[in-house]
């Protein structure tokens, strides 16, 4: 495991580009656009969400699907030795940003759930994740966020597979940026287990995913008035 001095130090320098003041999340150099009002727009089902066989920061057996219904979940794949400023510390800042707003809004607590997938189940262990977990969790309320990885390889290819998730070895084991070389994909699931929408590195905007959420909750109240 990194100290934690240099992964907060990555976590700021590659995910919290855009900046959090007052509550206000603002344009940035990499997102100069103003996204969609929530509910302005709709968001097709992609696909079902995939499932299979993981394990948690207790080291106890779950199914992913248990974590991908009931709630509205962005989930991301990562893995804690990536070093790559626009993967994995990018996007574990995108749900770092999601968790502390989520800390100062009741329905966003209640309703959204974020889930952090490693893919290096080999090392990255049941506690390795307990203490990643700690170290880029700002806020100790909010909503649920869950870090969980499988017991091998083996287990996690059908999972990786479900998803579209490339994962690869680099040819040299000790880069710089992290042994693996993957996309970055981060998915948003409605309560039902489906696939409204899949962000890239390009498209990974806080301000994005949080209106899609937003949009997620006023379908669910406007299907709850049927």
């Amino acid at each position: 495991m990194r100290p934690m001095g240099l992964l907060k130090l990555l976590l700021v320098s590659g995910a919290f580009a855009t900046a959090v003041a007052d509550d206000h999340l603002s344009r940035d150099r990499d997102y100069d656009y103003d996204p969609p009002a929530p509910g302005s727009y709709s968001l097709p089902v992609v696909k079902p969400a995939g499932d299979g066989a993981l394990l948690d920061c207790d080291g106890k057996s779950l199914n992913l699907r248990d974590l991908t219904h009931g709630r509205i979940t962005v989930l991301s794949f990562i893995y804690t030795r990536c070093a790559a400023p626009k993967a994995c510390p990018y996007a574990t800042g995108v749900l770092g940003q999601l968790h502390d707003l989520s800390a100062k809004d009741t329905s966003l607590a209640k309703n959204m759930r974020l889930v952090s997938i490693s893919f290096d189940p080999e090392y990255d262990t049941p506690q390795r994740l307990a203490v990643y977990s700690e170290n880029v969790r700002e806020e100790k309320s909010g909503c649920e966020w869950r870090f969980v990885t499988a017991k091998s390889h083996t287990e996690l290819e059908p999972i990786v597979a479900a998803y579209d998730q490339a994962v690869d070895k680099r040819s040299n084991a000790v880069d710089a940026q992290g042994p693996l070389y993957h996309t970055v994909r981060v998915f948003l699931i409605d309560r039902e287990s489906r696939i409204r929408n899949i962000y890239s590195s390009g498209t990974l905007d806080v301000r994005l995913v949080l209106a899609d959420v937003k949009t997620l909750l006023l379908e669910d109240a406007r299907l709850s008035k049927q």
